[in-house]
């Protein structure tokens, strides 16, 4: 191979598979961006704010500001205190975390959408990748009854050529969890 050529033409199949792993990374990571610059400025302001209240920087400057508030209202810095009680201490906290944790599930809600449409993604393609794996059993087993292969009739590989239906599976697995939960229901009682 030529130095000068391009890795992701090379004839081998790891050239391949890399140029289709790079492709996909590429792709994916196009589509964050792309999502990202489609963020609301709402949505940008939130992330922002939740981005940085879970930061260390934050929790250093709360411990220096309310350090200070709390050791100047204990009289130790020999001025007047202006919050004896810490009355405004503890509603300058409250609304402060009010807000933060509404800025939190503001992000924690986006979020939630995005690992929606990923886990669909998911689903599809590996409900793509079933039907293909199927079709391609079939035709390996008629190649192995032409070729007169006693192992082509398993009766294991006739149930691995029949199309999974998602409902179907989705219906096993609800029932079984029905049935979990009626089982914890029973123990509790």
């Amino acid at each position: 191979m030529n130095l000068n050529e391009d890795k992701n033409t090379a004839p081998d199949k790891r050239g391949r598979m890399t140029q289709v792993v790079e492709r996909n990374i590429k792709a994916l990571l196009e589509r964050k961006q792309q999502e990202d610059r489609e963020r609301s400025v709402q949505d940008k302001v939130a992330d922002a704010i939740t981005r940085f209240a879970g930061s260390m920087a934050y929790v250093y400057i709360h411990l220096a500001i309310y350090g200070i508030w709390v050791i100047w209202n204990l009289g130790w810095f020999g001025l007047k205190p202006f919050d004896e009680s810490f009355v405004v201490l503890a509603m300058i906290a409250s609304v402060e975390a009010i807000f933060l944790s509404t800025f939190v599930l503001i992000s924690q809600n986006r979020m939630s959408a995005q690992a929606d449409k990923r886990a669909e993604l998911d689903l599809q393609v590996s409900l793509l990748a079933e039907h293909e794996v199927t079709h391609l059993i079939k035709m390996v087993r008629a190649i192995a009854q032409k070729m007169d292969i006693q192992e082509s009739e398993d009766p294991e590989i006739e149930e691995l050529e029949k199309n999974v239906a998602p409902e179907k599976v989705m219906d096993t697995m609800e029932k079984h969890q029905e049935q979990i939960n009626q089982t914890k229901k029973n123990e509790i009682l």
